[in-house]
């Protein structure tokens, strides 16, 4: 687990390189070798091993399926889902996006790197809307009100939700990202500035519930105690769910990666406790619409 990405040297240790160099180490610690006679079977020296282990560096597919072959790992799907990582990681690291043109800080910049090349993204958020569903409004009043202290960085307030606004292409792009989102009721209840921010927020999530792309649900305030209501959790994947997901948890003043496989299905066990004890996701549609019948 890490707080971001990390810097040695020349190198760069990104998320993905770090998940992929943990799949290859438990490999290899499995198949009872040492990073010396791993070096051998590529013809490189331990040092680099270390540095492809540690996310250092990326890693070319040759140098993967070497390896799976050192380790007696010949399974397709355990070799392309390495191999996708792979490729997904490469891209990254050399890839301009559009977030470079805005001011990203921290986590958040790589984290939004890895948005933008996932394929499905589940979301459990027990404080405030997820950001890929926030109007406008939603996030200048969050920005601005109580909750400034956590929420607000040093980006300009109109670049930061430009920036966002962007980020919600990925929803409507070809192909688009899939996105499953579980939010707790009490975010519906408790708006930043109150019913100047509600209604506008609420029939965006209808419409965004519309979308085939989204999977919407509410956790209910009936629905019991369980540890997701620490803080909120992002599960992405790059291919098949759950192959090579990452973690993204966030709690106030504190943003991590969980990368390790079973630390993340842990968090993903998770997501489907707390989906199954959720408002299908029609009645979650219509619990939005009865939101908006209220005074």
């Amino acid at each position: 687990m890490t707080a971001g990405k990390s810097t040695q040297g020349y190198s760069t240790s990104t998320v993905l390189g770090r998940r992929l160099g943990g799949e290859l180490t438990k490999l290899r610690t499995a198949a009872g070798l040492n990073q010396t006679q791993a070096g051998k079977a590529l013809t490189a020296s331990t040092t680099k091993v270390a540095k492809m282990e540690g996310g250092w560096v990326p890693m070319r597919d040759p140098d993967i399926r070497a390896l799976c072959d050192l380790y007696g790992v010949h399974d397709p799907g355990t070799v392309g889902g390495l191999l996708e990582l792979a490729k997904v990681d490469r891209e990254r690291r050399k890839a301009k996006g559009w977030w470079d043109d805005y001011t990203i800080h921290g986590v958040m910049q790589e984290y939004v790197s890895l948005e933008s090349a996932a394929t499905t993204i589940k979301v459990w958020q027990p404080a405030f809307v997820p950001g890929l569903l926030q109007t406008p409004e939603y996030v200048r009043e969050l920005r601005q009100g109580p909750t400034a202290e956590v929420a607000k960085s040093a980006d300009p307030d109109e670049e930061f939700i430009t920036a966002r606004l962007t980020r919600q292409r990925r929803l409507s792009e070809d192909p688009p990202l899939s996105l499953h989102v579980v939010i707790y009721e009490a975010v519906l209840r408790n708006f930043p500035d109150g019913a100047a921010t509600a209604r506008g927020q609420l029939e965006h999530l209808v419409r965004m519930a519309e979308l085939p792309s989204v999977t919407l649900q509410i956790f209910p305030l009936g629905g019991g105690t369980h540890p997701g209501l620490n803080g909120s959790f992002n599960i992405i994947s790059f291919a098949a769910p759950g192959a090579m997901d990452v973690v993204y948890v966030e709690a106030p003043f504190v943003q991590r990666w969980v990368e390790g496989g079973e630390a993340a299905a842990a968090y993903d066990e998770l997501f489907e406790k707390i989906a199954e004890r959720s408002l299908s996701e029609r009645e979650s549609v219509s619990f939005l619409h009865k939101l908006l019948k209220e005074p």
